[in-house]
């Protein structure tokens, strides 16, 4: 056996492939290893980013979600605000015509004050020219006068 040359080409071989194979093992090892953590980390960041992005949109969503329910809150605070403003003009007009009604039955009262006044004043004058008169008919010049001058003097005074 150990005569043959095949036996000694095979063990040959077998070393030289033995020899070869472990360091050219090693370097694909360690290749097919850089390659696995190259991919490894490759993978983790695309995890980090996939996991970033999904906080980064959870953010934004919660963002609009709070955005949309302050435009709500801030359109009901203007609507509230509307009404409120809306009622304190109706009020202020309806004090305003109070005041004007008011004023308006003030002033007709005023007039229908002043315009009894005088028409009181032109009875007296017209029931005192009518006294006249007729006294003047019925009664003679001397006591129609006496008795005009004392019902001018006493009349001022009995009607006011």
């Amino acid at each position: 056996m150990f005569e043959s040359l095949v036996f000694w080409e095979i063990l040959a071989f077998t070393i030289f492939v033995a020899a070869v194979f472990k360091p050219i093992r090693n370097k694909v090892l360690e290749m097919l290893d850089k390659r696995i953590h190259t991919i490894r980390t490759e993978i983790e960041e695309a995890e980090r980013l996939r996991e970033e992005a999904q906080s980064t949109l959870a953010s934004f969503q919660r963002k609009q979600r709070d955005a949309a329910k302050e435009a709500e809150e801030i359109l009901a605070h203007a609507k509230e605000e509307a009404g409120r403003l809306y009622e304190a003009g109706l009020k202020e007009l309806e004090a305003a015509f109070e005041r004007r009604k008011h004023m308006a039955e003030e002033s007709i009262a005023q007039a229908e004050r002043e315009a009894t006044r005088e028409i009181r004043g032109h009875a007296v004058e017209l029931a005192m020219a009518a006294t006249a008169e007729a006294l003047a008919e019925s009664v003679d010049a001397t006591k129609a006068d006496a008795l005009i001058d004392d019902a001018i003097t006493t009349l001022p005074k009995k009607l006011h």
